[in-house]
């Protein structure tokens, strides 16, 4: 059985809901994230079910697109990356039987960053992303952190996941295949080799990449820089790339939904913000086997699970933008005094929550300087302030600012 089969997907019933007035919904999202497994079971329904991971298929595909599309009434076709030119056929099918549900599509790439790609369905389709397991998946706990805090609610941790117990979920990550493997020395093996399949083939499909010998090395530099803003001259000169190289190679990467670059938040009073954007891993199991973290490593150094911690947070937030009622944009914001915040929610309607993230048990006065410089610049706007830590209260501290359990990610 597959293992991403064993959990509830909260996408699914955006998918139900896109069918039923679309006629085209992709879903997009990393490889074996679980996009096969959910699509299938759509196929069930009556759907014809097409993947380009076949070479049979494939290879009809870039020979005869318009052909292939046009013996197709209800479909689902699986890793559309890596023929485009299917695209426009979809297009061309749908313009002449507007129906809704006509066509899904699973992408490993963000194809709307393609140029070829990023008007030829527009209007037509719908976009939704599926994310590596969140831990409310995992866990079966349906509710949406970030709904729940822009409510005024913060989910209770029942019972407290900490310590050790916390630092193992935070490096396994949530590929299905890596949640479902037994030890620490199996999940890397799969991590490892993930990543070599992904440069060894993905990037091929996406970006003409010579020389891509040098991506995992790159990866590796880029995993450094987690969780700061990124110098790409800098990143680059350490495995002799320019930053302009460095600049394109992390667009490819955001392509395959394994990286996000984060913006700041400002507001235009703002005069002495940074601009620079942070680089954050959207699945904190690969990010600790580039940076090799490990349980053993956290108990004698925390310094580098912060920078592995801080991306799991980012990770679990994203996947809940990606189910929520609302919609959220998730920013951060730093500025030339050095106030900090790891992560800014803000809603449609420009309201915030500020998210800081401690590996500690304690939580001094010093850590909330960061959430008050936003609520006293944000005003009005300024929704709560959360500051995620590895103990067990969720504590008011005044202002709208509270203390809360890393684990409260994924309460009830």
């Amino acid at each position: 059985m597959n293992t991403s089969s064993l959990y509830p997907r909260w996408i699914q019933p955006r998918i139900d809901e896109a069918l039923l007035d679309t006629p085209v919904v992709l879903l997009a999202g990393p490889r074996q994230a679980g996009k096969t497994t959910l699509v299938r079971q759509f196929a069930k329904r009556g759907l014809h079910y097409l993947t380009l991971d076949d070479e049979l298929t494939l290879l009809s595909a870039r020979e005869d697109p318009v052909g292939m599309i046009r013996n197709l009434d209800r479909a689902v076709i699986d890793e559309i990356q890596r023929v485009p030119r299917l695209l426009p056929a979809i297009k061309k099918s749908v313009d002449e039987d507007r129906r809704p549900g006509r066509f899904l599509l699973t992408g490993s790439a963000n194809l709307m960053a393609l140029p070829t790609v990023a008007d030829s369905l527009a209007g037509r389709m719908e976009t939704l992303l599926l994310l590596p397991l969140s831990q409310s998946e995992i866990e079966n706990k349906p509710k949406n952190w970030i709904d729940s805090i822009f409510a005024g609610d913060i989910l209770t941790a029942d019972p407290p996941v900490l310590g050790n117990d916390l630092a193992e979920r935070v490096l396994r990550g949530g590929y299905p295949e890596a949640v479902a493997r037994p030890t620490v020395k199996r999940r890397i093996a799969w991590a490892r080799q993930y990543l070599d399949a992904i440069i060894q083939r993905d990037v091929r499909d996406i970006a003409e990449i010579d020389k891509l010998d040098q991506l995992p090395r790159f990866m590796r530099a880029l995993a450094q820089t987690a969780g700061q803003m990124c110098n790409y001259s800098e990143t680059g000169g350490q495995v002799g790339l320019d930053g302009k190289t460095v600049s394109r190679y992390i667009s490819v990467f955001e392509q395959m939904y394994l990286l996000k670059r984060n913006d700041v938040w400002a507001r235009n009073r703002l005069k002495r913000v940074v601009k620079t954007p942070k680089l954050q891993f959207i699945d904190s199991g690969l990010l600790a086997m580039l940076m090799d973290v490990t349980v053993k490593h956290v108990e004698v150094d925390k310094g580098h699970y912060g920078h592995v911690l801080e991306s799991f947070v980012f990770g679990e937030l994203l996947k809940h933008t990606t189910t929520a009622d609302d919609d959220y944009r998730l920013l951060y914001y730093r500025d030339a005094d050095k106030f900090e915040v790891d992560v800014v929610i803000e809603n449609s309607a420009g309201q915030l929550v500020g998210i800081e993230v401690k590996t500690s048990a304690t939580v001094t006065e010093r850590n909330l300087r960061g959430l008050k410089k936003l609520a006293g610049l944000a005003g009005d706007q300024f929704t709560a302030g959360v500051l995620l830590y590895d103990g067990n209260e969720t504590m008011p501290l005044g202002n709208n600012i509270w203390a809360a359990p890393l684990s409260s990610l994924w309460g009830s």
